[in-house]
């Protein structure tokens, strides 16, 4: 079997998922691309598993497509079955998989805006909690590992309605609370804020409207950005002391000494929108 680093990127279609596989290749590992999307068409953006799978191997890594509907529950338990009998454990999950509706920023109230909105509460938040459900033994079982939820600052402030926000506080909490379960196991559970990323689906939004959201572009993460400060987390020796946190990328970034490309340092909401991460008490009731 393989020996590098192996990592599941659910929703890696495209977007932040196929930035963050591309980059986790980057660094060697073999990387389990998760989606729906086998082929042009399937999704009105472009980008499929396989082509993210190729983008991952031609980064220096080994990727896998694996087509999953991450709103079934057996074919996410499938998935975790197959990467252990082909690899025998797993080292990094990121629970990015999220079903995002065209009309999430369009305007208006959330009683105005398609009732479908909230579908990103299945696949997003329960998929991530079904996704973590069964890759939970493979870590536990070999005492390391380390579980990511991305998010974003909407946790803790209004951003696209009511939905949007309950998905990003939901995974900020899912990875406050799995921490205190896997935190006797050696295995390790963050929640990062990104920014906004340069995506296909952004460049989409900005174009819609280049006066209001002109300045998104010079503002925005790479999609590969995520990924390198994930290997980062990964590979510090002080991990365990940051289970449980949601920190935010950015500013992880200056600590590790990263930049998202040549001299460019993205800013953090902190400093942009002057809002933070909510901290955990710690107070376990069993």
């Amino acid at each position: 079997m393989d020996r590098s680093p192996v990592a599941v990127i659910t929703g890696a279609s495209r977007g932040a998922g196929r930035g963050i596989a591309i980059a986790l290749g980057s660094h060697g590992c073999t990387v389990y691309v998760t989606g729906r999307s086998e082929k042009a068409g399937d999704h009105v953006l472009p980008g499929t598993i396989y082509e993210t799978a190729q983008a991952v191997t031609e980064a220096g890594g080994k990727g896998i497509a694996v087509r999953v509907d991450h709103a079934d529950d057996e074919q996410v338990q499938a998935l975790f079955a197959q990467v252990g009998q082909e690899q025998g454990k797993l080292d990094i999950l990121v629970n990015n998989a999220c079903a995002l509706h065209d009309a999430l920023t369009a305007p208006g109230n959330f009683w105005e805006k398609p009732a479908g909105i909230v579908d990103m509460l299945d696949v997003g938040l329960r998929s991530s909690y079904m996704a973590s459900y069964y890759a939970a033994p493979l870590m536990v079982a070999r005492r390391h590992g380390l579980m990511i939820f991305t998010s974003a600052s909407g946790a803790v402030h209004y951003s696209f309605g009511p939905a949007y926000g309950a998905h990003k506080a939901g995974m900020d909490k899912f990875a406050a609370d799995m921490a205190v379960d896997l935190k006797p196991f050696g295995v390790a559970a963050l929640s990062i804020w990104m920014g906004a990323l340069l995506t296909d689906r952004l460049r989409m939004v900005i174009a819609s409207d280049p006066v209001k959201y002109g300045d998104l572009e010079a503002a925005s993460e790479t999609p590969e950005f995520t990924g390198h400060v994930i290997w980062a987390l990964y590979n510090d020796p002080g991990l365990m002391e940051l289970s449980g946190q949601t920190v935010i990328g950015a500013e992880m970034a200056v600590q590790y000494g990263l930049t998202d490309g040549p001299g460019r340092q993205p800013r953090s909401c902190r400093d942009t929108h002057k809002v933070a991460p909510r901290a955990q008490y710690p107070v376990v009731l069993r």
